[in-house]
């Protein structure tokens, strides 16, 4: 326990700054995905069968990319994507240990969200280029409908995450999903088993399929 409390004074001082304030953080994230959710869904207009299938297909597309993306470079150091193996490995399982699971305050709450400048660069750089691609090939809702299918799933994605290391006896880690859920995600981080089990982060779809699913 002590390394862990070193190690997060140590990355309190290096990474979080002193104006950071975690509930704005939140704030941002909800704002975000919820403004792009709710101005697609205002502009989609008579829908088709066809086109609400996008959703069960994006879902099960972005479900997979999780779980590669974690699996591979999220722990596995390549030099094109050597960052998001520190934030990941270096870091974040180096804060949130498998004993030591929950946040000690808001200022914490780094360790877990992605950064704002992260979220607009996936937004910019993948989910508006592929959603003008359908908008191209396909039609206005069929694009829409996708975008929108993918920030709901960001937003879902960092909301799980969150609640796994909120403090045990908060009221979110009592809803059934999210408790069980939670007890996947901790396994994960026990240091014997994160490179080989557990990879979904919200729902263990790939992890059922590849047959990387761990119960303690």
């Amino acid at each position: 326990m002590k390394a862990v409390e070193q190690y997060r004074n140590q990355y309190r001082q290096n990474f979080i700054g002193k104006n950071y304030n975690g509930y704005a953080h939140v704030l941002f994230v909800v704002f975000w995905c919820v403004a792009v959710i709710v101005f697609c869904v205002l502009n989609i207009h008579q829908t088709t069968w066809k086109e609400l299938l996008i959703i069960p297909f994006t879902f099960i597309y972005i479900n997979w990319i999780e779980y590669i993306g974690h699996k591979g470079p999220m722990h596995h150091q390549t030099k094109l994507l050597s960052k998001v193996f520190e934030r990941h490995t270096m870091q974040h399982h180096h804060f949130f240990t498998y004993d030591n699971m929950s946040f000690d305050s808001t200022k914490d709450f780094k360790a877990v969200l992605f950064p704002p400048v992260l979220l607009i660069f996936f937004f910019v750089c993948f989910v508006l280029p592929v959603s003008l691609l359908i908008f191209w090939l396909w039609n206005t809702n069929a694009a829409l409908i996708f975008m929108a299918t993918i920030i709901a799933y960001y937003f879902n994605y960092e909301f799980l995450h969150f609640c796994y290391h909120l403090p045990e006896n908060h009221f979110l880690l009592k809803i059934p999903l999210v408790k069980r859920l939670k007890k996947l995600h901790h396994t994960h981080h026990d240091t014997t088993l994160m490179t080989k089990y557990n990879f979904n982060i919200s729902y263990p779809i790939f992890d059922w399929i590849y047959g990387t699913i761990y119960k303690k």
